[in-house]
């Protein structure tokens, strides 16, 4: 792959749409705001609710194939288990969204927020149209919503990978919280 020359970071052939500041290459990174040891808590909490809600699509798309009320339960108490698990984890992103204005300089930053807003407001309906009916409200519905939450799940991680990776934040280092 060929480097363009540009006055940015060394990285090959980056879309236009993703920010990149050869000043945060160099940077050592930010801590987060809630952490242990050093260590930030948010990467872990998030791994929860991804692997719940992602979890509750398969389960909502083996019930659409085979009609057992087994999958539609399980999906419910997944949806039930990724919305308490995502409230934990963007209690500690909401901390490092607000406490480091390095976060809110990025279009990434306000990507991954907006997302996981969506993200957890749809679960909200999910869980709350299956709430008496967790097996009838499966389909289409809840499927639906499920595929929406998958697919908007993913999309915010690129960008909670892009604020980690590309601007340094939420790592163990110690830069500035307003500039690289």
């Amino acid at each position: 792959m060929e480097t363009e020359q540009r006055n940015t970071t060394p990285y090959p052939n980056i879309p236009a749409v993703l920010e990149s500041d050869s000043r945060e290459f160099r940077d050592t990174g930010v801590p987060s705001t809630v952490a242990i040891a050093g260590h930030p808590i948010h990467p872990i909490l998030v791994q929860f609710p991804v692997a719940f809600l992602v979890g509750s699509t398969l389960a909502d798309v083996v019930f659409w194939f085979n009609r057992d009320s087994f999958w539609a339960l399980g999906a419910y108490w997944l949806i039930l288990g990724g919305f308490v698990a995502g409230l934990a984890a963007a209690a500690t992103g909401l901390s490092d969204f607000f406490r480091i204005e390095r976060v809110r300089k990025r279009t990434a930053g306000w990507a991954h927020l907006i997302l996981n807003v969506i993200v957890l407001g749809l679960t909200l309906v999910n869980l709350l149209i299956r709430w008496n009916h967790p097996v009838s409200a499966v389909l289409p519905w809840g499927l639906v919503i499920s595929l929406i939450v998958a697919t908007a799940l993913g999309l915010s991680g690129w960008y909670g990978g892009e604020l980690v990776y590309r601007h340094k934040i939420s790592v163990i280092g110690n830069g500035s919280r307003s500039e690289p």
